[in-house]
């Protein structure tokens, strides 16, 4: 994911001035006299006018260069990466170039921000985030937080929480850092209960209490929207509903989570030298204020406030 070498912008050299007209006696002078370099009326040789062009060309060629440099950003495919690309025409009339790159797996974008092809990436809340620095050893820093996307509880068998029958097919993210948010769900629901005090720290061991005898199938988080068609009742984003092509199943929730997710925000993460980068800063400052990105954002949650918050907003 190397992006392509900025042009390069044609800078016109200074013209050297012309020296004055001499005769061949002057000439023969002023050449035994200087042997190793003809004078201008500067008092600077040629070599001196040459080294000073090219330190200038140099100066200039890595001003273009810093001027035209792409800030990339990666996000996942869908509602980030949309919202993110919503900001792009901003930023360019801003004079700020910025690449969005698509992810469809939630390890690579972070793969790719530490190997230096990305700046910043946009995919990810801080518990995932927490959990990544953790297992890796990433050393990476929160530049901004974006938008809060609520997740639900979904069906198309039922459609109450209280019609679930005994033993009913319950799909959770595999990973634990989103799980434990539908687990809490689960729980609010009345439908299970956790050991008391574990909080976000909860996994399915953590069950202490479940009446139903609900069984749980663990789903990689992407594939949670295609699960939903074989159990009973499914944990999902509902923005990623919405980018399935199946908005009326994202607003249609049985139950939905709200501000007290707000540590579940999508963070906007660099490198940790990067994180004050003022290209970075420039770009999330835009992202707040356009009004192109709110607009795409009500858009990608189907016009429906129940299913999301901007998380920089009081």
């Amino acid at each position: 994911m190397t992006a392509a070498h900025p042009e390069l912008h044609a800078i016109r050299m200074p013209a050297l001035q012309a020296m004055p007209a001499t005769t061949p006696e002057e000439e023969k002078i002023t050449m035994q006299r200087r042997p190793h370099a003809v004078l201008l009326k500067t008092g600077k040789s040629i070599r001196q006018i040459a080294a000073s062009a090219t330190l200038l060309f140099s100066t200039m060629l890595a001003a273009t260069a810093a001027h035209a440099e792409t800030l990339k950003i990666g996000a996942s495919a869908g509602v980030h990466a949309d919202t993110v690309s919503a900001a792009v025409a901003e930023a360019k009339k801003q004079g700020l170039d910025v690449k969005v790159i698509e992810f469809t797996d939630w390890t690579l974008p972070n793969e790719a921000l530490a190997a230096g092809d990305l700046d910043m990436n946009y995919y990810q809340h801080q518990p995932y985030l927490d959990n990544a620095i953790r297992q890796r050893g990433y050393k990476f820093a929160v530049a901004g937080v974006g938008v809060l996307s609520n997740v639900g509880l979904f069906s198309l068998k039922v459609k109450r929480l209280e019609d679930l029958k005994e033993g009913a097919r319950v799909a959770l993210a595999s990973d634990p850092t989103n799980q434990v948010r539908g687990l809490l769900l689960l729980e609010k629901a009345g439908l299970i209960r956790l050991r008391e005090g574990v909080g976000v720290r909860a996994t399915l061991q953590d069950i202490v209490a479940n009446p139903r005898k609900l069984k749980f199938v663990e789903v990689e988080g992407p594939q949670l929207v295609r699960a939903i068609d074989d159990v009973d009742l499914a944990q999902g984003i509902p923005a990623h509903f919405i980018s399935a092509g199946k908005p009326q199943i994202a607003t249609s929730g049985l139950i939905y989570s709200g501000v007290a997710d707000m540590g579940y925000a999508i963070r906007f993460v660099t490198r940790a030298d990067r994180a004050n980068d003022p290209k970075v800063r420039k770009f999330i400052k835009i992202f707040y204020e356009s009004a192109a990105v709110r607009e795409q954002i009500k858009k990608s949650f189907a016009n429906d406030s129940r299913l999301y918050k901007l998380a920089w907003l009081p």
